[in-house]
């Protein structure tokens, strides 16, 4: 591939740049993209010093010999580890080491043959769209321009500092206390070894599955969904274990399997610790959230703390909203949270430590029956995402049709709000609605559906899968 057609391939999404190994994503590539940074680092006048971290995949020491090499040369010093390291991690390094950002190789739960590289800023989370344009403009321009020089590359340890950090933020004496029994599935990924070490300390029982690193995840994507935890789930319901903790392949997302072998979702995972932090731990402030994620999350922010924040769709998104304001906990459908004196950025294991912390408080009870009382009180929600594959020129069409002509009423409900913060999204007048996305990367419109009632969510889903297609 020239390095022509190189650079127009390289385009960060919400979540940094993602490619193919040996197809797109090229060594070629990560020289131009290290290029990148270490000019914004350069032109910004930050502090000449970068973490590098990467995950269990393919290729990741090699990724950051490289990127290390090119800093070296443009007069940045570099920080990196000893192991593969996950992301919320590498971010916290930041702060730790006084550093002015990491790169993060890491395509999080993508299949295996996948590589990327994302930039996380001095603050501790996802690059803003304004540091991203000017990476992306860099490589536009050229991408290549090394002046010469020399900077040190050292390695770095920050596990120590991040579990004392998470002794202020998580309540280990209330878990030990319970004699929980858990089984812990990094789904052999960058957290492997982490979350099942710690647990060693504070659980009665602590069992692991998929513990190790292996690039090839087992042969699946390291994802925590329902599907992808279904080893997880067999193995919590046969040492009739109190929970099952998933990270994905670099440890910023969760999946939670509860006692009873109930999967629980993200959206139900964030409401439920939403819940938990305002009602129980009686912290004060606002829950932020995504476009696509649960309005169950907006009545209980405005029963029990200040209210909710909707944010496109991207935890860069919430991480402005934690820099900025006073937000206790935001959160996204597709499994990333954080919350209120942590870094801004996506921790699968923070997520993982407050779920066991809140099982605690209420006496090892099944997740899910605490899940139906907060339901009970708020409202029960039923919701699904769909991926409607069109072709290019149909995906125009259908979002044209809805954002200019959108429905007055869906399946005999009046629609009475259109917003257009990101995709098209219609609230109709008993609470449920529809948000349509298009994917930036394939020929697909995402579709979400939430609804109050089981009736009106399938009237919906046949209603979106009709109209859409």
């Amino acid at each position: 591939m020239s390095k022509k057609s190189s650079k127009k391939a390289i385009k960060f999404g919400t979540d940094g740049w993602r490619g193919i190994l040996a197809d797109d994503f090229t060594f070629d590539n990560v020289q131009i993209v290290t290029t990148a940074i270490g000019e914004y680092i350069n032109e910004s006048g930050k502090n000449k010093k970068l973490v590098i971290g990467h995950d269990a995949r393919f290729l990741g020491e090699e990724l950051t010999k490289i990127s290390s090499d090119i800093l070296s040369k443009m007069n940045i010093d570099s920080l990196f580890f000893d192991r593969p390291m996950p992301t919320p991690l590498t971010a916290f390094a930041i702060k730790e080491a006084d550093a002015s950002g990491a790169i993060m190789f890491t395509a999080s739960h993508n299949p295996p043959e996948y590589q990327g590289i994302k930039f996380i800023a001095d603050y501790g989370g996802p690059a803003n769209t304004e540091i991203t344009k000017a990476i992306e403009d860099s490589i536009a321009e050229n991408g290549q321009r090394i002046k010469g020089g020399g900077a040190s590359a050292k390695k770095i340890s920050v596990l120590d500092a991040y579990w004392k950090h998470l002794d202020g933020l998580i309540d280990f004496e209330l878990i030990k206390r319970q004699d929980l029994s858990v089984v812990v599935d990094p789904m052999y990924g960058a957290g492997a070894g982490l979350l099942s070490g710690r647990l060693d300390e504070v659980c009665k029982e602590v069992y692991s599955i998929h513990d190790y690193f292996d690039p090839n995840f087992g042969g699946h994507n390291p994802d925590p969904n329902e599907m992808g935890l279904s080893d997880l789930t067999a193995d919590v319901i046969a040492r009739n274990a109190d929970v099952g903790l998933a990270l994905d392949g670099d440890g910023d997302r969760f999946g939670i399997v509860d006692s009873l072998g109930v999967y629980l979702s993200p959206n139900q995972v964030i409401s439920l610790l939403a819940y938990y932090l305002l009602s129980k731990r009686g912290i004060k402030g606002k829950v932020a959230r995504t476009v696509a994620t649960t309005h169950l999350l907006d009545d209980i922010a405005d029963d029990l703390g200040d209210g909710f924040i909707e944010t496109p769709v991207g935890f860069k998104w919430i991480c402005e909203e934690m820099l900025s304001g006073d937000v206790v906990i935001g959160g996204e459908e597709s499994g990333g949270l954080s919350i209120k004196g942590h870094i801004p950025e996506k921790d699968g294991i923070l997520a993982c430590l407050l779920v066991l912390e809140m099982l605690a408080e209420f006496k090892n009870e099944p997740l899910s029956k605490i899940l139906d009382r907060v339901q009970d009180k708020y409202g029960y929600r039923y919701g699904i995402r769909l991926d409607l594959r069109l072709s290019e020129e149909r995906k125009v069409k259908v979002l044209e049709k809805f954002k200019n002509d959108p429905p007055t009423e869906i399946a005999g409900i009046s629609v009475t709000d259109v917003r257009t913060l990101d995709g098209i999204k219609l609230i109709l007048e008993d609470g449920d609605w529809i948000l349509i996305r298009p994917s930036g990367t394939e020929p697909l419109v995402r579709t979400y559906i939430e609804s109050k009632s089981p009736k009106r969510f399938t009237a919906l889903e046949k209603y979106c899968e009709n109209t859409i297609k």
